[in-house]
Order: C-alpha cells, then structure tokens, then sequence
C-alpha cells in the first residue's frame, strides 16, 4: 500500500535521519525498496533483514504507515532513581566536592536506599556530564627543581646564553600556555 508519493517517503528518511530514528530509516528504506519494484525478499535483502521481519514490516506499513513502522519499545526497566532525585544527587555532588566512587555509592545507598553497580554509576555520571579526576595540588613526578629546568631549557631553546646582558634591540619572545 502506498501510504505516501516517493517524496514524501524521501522526506520522512530525512526526517528519521535528522531525529536520529535508526531504526526507523532501516524501516523506510525498505518500504523505498519496495517502492521501487523490489519484491518484499529483495527489499528485505538490501537492508539486511529476515524473510519473517519482510512480512511483519510490509503488514506494519500496510496497517499504519510511518507511525506503524516506528519501533515500539515495552520501556524496560524503570530508573532506580527519578529524575528529580538524579538532578538533587548530581548538584550534591557538584557541591561537596571531590567525592571518591565508593562515596557516591554510599550516599546513594544512604539517601536514596538504591545499589548502582559501579561501572554502571560511572556510565551514569558520565552520561550527566560528570568525570572523576584526582585531586593533586602538585604532579608527584615533578622534580625540586622544576623551575630552574625549564628557565634553563628556555634559555638554550632560544640562543641566549645567561651570562649575556639582555639586547634591548631585539623584540622579546613571549611564550604562551594554554589550556
């Protein structure tokens, strides 16, 4: 059944693509295929589906167009946590900073009475915009005497001995660091 004219079809790919609807541009191109004489095996061949899934897209198509084609999904499995407490959680976390994994995981436990696997929590936390990091005021690497290093390596890179005065000439050499 034609539910729409090959543009149509053509701009409902696009849309589907643009919302980054995967599964339903899958979908689409094969009713594109059969758009275009394919037989439902052929059409179903070119974007990799079993004869089965062929039948159950074409009746889908048939029965409600784009939107019977849309993946349904059951919801799986509800959220330990609301997303009204994930967001109370994620600002107690950006307020007593640093926290260590197992103390999130504690606080979780003791607030909210909820276990996150700890690979799970860091996806979790990752996803919300969240990284761990340890602190360190100072890199344990760095020598005593990283100051005098670097002015040396400076010095060399740039041609000037230290025991030479200044040329006031010349322009000065600005180094810039950046993050």
């Amino acid at each position: 059944m034609r539910h729409l004219s090959e543009e149509e079809l053509d701009q409902a790919i696009e849309s589907a693509q643009e919302a980054d609807e995967t599964r339903l541009v899958r979908r689409l191109c094969y009713i594109k295929n059969l758009y275009q004489g394919d037989t439902r095996e052929q059409a179903g061949r070119r974007v990799g589906i079993s004869r089965s899934t062929t039948r159950r897209w074409a009746l889908a198509w048939n029965d409600g167009g784009v939107e019977g084609l849309r993946p349904r999904f059951g919801g799986g499995r509800p959220p330990k946590l609301t997303p009204q407490q994930w967001d109370e959680l994620c600002e107690m976390l950006e307020e007593g900073q640093p926290w260590t994994p197992k103390q999130i995981q504690a606080l979780i436990e003791d607030r909210y009475n909820v276990t996150y696997h700890p690979s799970h929590l860091s996806r979790k936390l990752r996803e919300a915009g969240m990284n761990y990091a340890k602190p360190r005021p100072m890199d344990p690497r760095r020598p005593d005497d990283a100051d005098e290093i670097l002015a040396e390596r400076l010095d060399r890179a740039l041609g000037e001995d230290p025991g030479e005065p200044d040329n006031e000439e010349e322009e000065p050499v600005v180094f810039g660091f950046f993050r």
